[in-house]
């Protein structure tokens, strides 16, 4: 081997010596470089787990907040067909109410109407009893034929136009 150019003492140090290198590596660098890698595999491993537990923790949340705005939208739904409901019972409430004064203020009126019209039927017939009265004076102190009565009645008559046509 010497006349390839390999000296075994040499070539035996060099083994010897790469293979003190290797082991100096293998517990310096190789042993710190896998426990590195690892702790940055198991890292890298949580944070996937994390990422995953965030993602469905989210979508769980996301979830109750759309049953929840569901809820609130039925919720609302409710509350505007119940304020639709006693708005149409107020407004029918009101109504009635107003029926009712309207019928009070009708029976009044009427009531009112009916005792003016008596009055004024009332009024007649003491003017028709006085212009009556007035006619047989008149009558009486005449003489009774015909022709007298006939003339006393047309001039009650005439007068009783006057009177009321000044009223």
């Amino acid at each position: 081997m010497a006349e390839l150019g390999f000296h075994w003492p040499s070539l035996l140090v060099y083994l010897v010596n790469f293979s003190i290198l290797l082991a100096l590596l293998y517990i310096v660098g190789y042993k710190p470089i896998l426990r590195m890698l690892n702790d940055r595999t198991e890292r890298i491993s949580n944070s996937l787990k994390e990422a995953e537990q965030v993602r469905s923790d989210s979508e769980a949340s996301k979830e109750a907040m759309r049953e929840e705005l569901d809820q609130a939208r039925q919720e609302g739904q409710v509350l505007i067909s119940q304020a639709k409901e006693l708005g149409a019972r107020y407004r029918d409430e009101e109504r009635q109410k107003a029926q009712e004064e309207a019928k009070v203020f009708l029976k009044r009126a009427r009531k009112d109407i009916e005792r003016e019209r008596d009055t004024a039927i009332e009024e007649v017939r003491q003017h028709f009893a006085g212009l009556a009265l007035a006619a047989a004076e008149r009558i009486i102190e005449r003489s009774l034929d015909k022709q007298s009565h006939m003339e006393v009645i047309e001039e009650t008559l005439q007068q009783s136009s006057r009177i009321m046509g000044d009223n």
